[in-house]
């Protein structure tokens, strides 16, 4: 089992160490967990830098590798909120320092962070849900230095109830050009479990974005939990491995220093 979306201390919205992730994981028998912890520039308004100081990050993240060495592969990743206009910050951050894993994600569109500032408010769904993948195509189209996209329909969450999220055929146009800009650069996406933790009855990504990144050739999938506690690693892992194969899909991918390995799915 492998988890490549975990939250620890160094994450703003994190509070428990590294230590207490990587004793859950061995009491779970898993094989590998990396940590992705947030950092996201230029925030909100005020345009404020919320993050960790890598050296930090990397001297916890090896001394944990170290300990654990014998019991669990520990690895360590970042989660980037990226805007178009950061891409020079965040080219920065990620080639000066030896991330194993980068994970791509929508947080905010503009100044506006979808959580926080409750995007959706004020808007008609569709129209909330057309210039969020607008601008995560704006994103992928300008920046990618990065390995997977992460919790691609994220901004799911955030309608005031599930019953208001707009039908997929009213935008998979829309998705399907940033499925078709993952493939042609070679990246790929994670199914981040944490959607069924915030009120929705799927993963992230749901079903049929799934199967349209099938459809167009994608292949290359992580699998994350998104967990912020230790009790949260792996969440319904084994469900996803399932569904995965269900779907057609051979292998899941881990990533070590920005390399890509397969994982057959038995």
């Amino acid at each position: 089992m492998y988890d490549f979306h975990t939250h620890s201390e160094f994450s703003v919205d994190g509070r428990y160490s590294m230590e207490d992730f990587a004793e859950k994981a061995i009491e779970k028998n898993m094989r590998c967990i990396c940590f992705t912890d947030h950092i996201d520039l230029e925030t909100g308004k005020d345009r404020i830098d919320i993050g960790f100081i890598p050296y930090d990050y990397f001297k916890k993240a090896k001394q944990v590798k170290y300990n654990y060495k014998n019991k669990i592969e520990v690895l360590a990743g970042v989660e980037i909120g990226i805007k178009p206009e950061l891409k020079k910050r965040y080219d920065e951050l990620i080639k000066n320092n030896p991330f194993d894993f980068v994970i791509l994600s929508i947080h905010a569109i503009d100044t506006l962070d979808i959580h926080y500032d409750n995007y959706t408010k004020g808007k008609s769904p569709l129209e909330a849900i057309n210039a969020y993948y607008d601008y995560m195509y704006q994103c992928i189209e300008s920046y990618d230095n990065y390995d997977v996209l992460g919790h691609i329909d994220y901004i799911d969450r955030y309608f005031d109830t599930p019953g208001l999220i707009p039908e997929f055929n009213t935008y998979s146009s829309k998705v399907e050009k940033v499925m078709k800009k993952i493939i042609s650069a070679k990246k790929g996406i994670e199914i981040n479990t944490a959607g069924l933790r915030y009120g929705l009855d799927y993963f992230h990504p749901k079903a049929d974005i799934l199967k349209l990144y099938k459809e167009l050739g994608g292949e290359i999938i992580t699998i994350g939990s998104d967990a912020h506690t230790p009790e949260h690693l792996n969440y319904e892992y084994e469900s996803v491995r399932k569904f995965l194969k269900y779907l057609g899909f051979k292998n899941i991918y881990i990533f070590r220093e920005r390399k890509k390995f397969p994982v057959f799915i038995d």
